[in-house]
């Protein structure tokens, strides 16, 4: 995790009302995402995540091209949940709280008795994959693993789930500066 690790350190970081928000390009496409540092991230998720599964399921939106990379690196099938519904047949909408918004988002192709791993860029409080791992759980999807790029140390929504997320690196945003655990 080399590129990741120094791609940390030169990450932009912005105030946003008193919250140290990191800006990366794994996790918000800003600045420039370099196609080495994509590649490390999946390398990193193949060796990590339980990929004996039916669907990959990434939320919109910066889950998106990582879940796309490893879908097309393993060839099995993406499931995006979307802000957006489409009002298609069994949709699912699931409510999600995260520190800095809420809103509604939709899940289409997954059956119950699905075997999934959800990948997404960030943990930081966990709402988005909380409310996730609900809504799978109430189709009566099987969450195999869950496997996130970058996780903020701290106490998160997912920690009242009976879920647990693999990082490929833990951090904590402080004073402006990125540390790596």
């Amino acid at each position: 995790m080399e590129r990741l690790r120094a791609s940390l350190h030169e990450a932009p970081i912005i105030d946003k009302d008193g919250y140290e928000y990191l800006v990366h390009p794994i996790s918000n496409g800003v600045p420039m995402l370099d196609p080495a540092l994509l590649r490390e991230v999946v390398v990193g998720i193949v060796r990590n995540a339980d990929l004996d599964v039916d669907k990959i399921v990434a939320p919109e939106a910066m889950g998106i091209h990582v879940a796309t990379a490893l879908s097309l690196q393993t060839d099995i099938p993406l499931v995006v949940i979307r802000k957006r519904e489409y009002g298609l047949p069994d949709e699912v909408a699931l409510q999600k709280s995260t520190g800095y918004s809420s809103s509604e988002m939709y899940i289409n192709d997954i059956e119950e008795g699905d075997r999934v791993l959800i990948v997404d860029d960030l943990l930081s409080t966990g709402g988005t994959l909380a409310a996730i791992t609900q809504a799978l759980d109430d189709i009566g999807a099987e969450v195999a693993d869950i496997v996130v790029v970058l996780r903020k140390v701290g106490e998160s929504a997912l920690d009242e789930t009976d879920y647990e997320a693999t990082s490929l690196l833990d951090i904590t945003v402080e004073d402006g500066e990125v540390t790596v655990h």
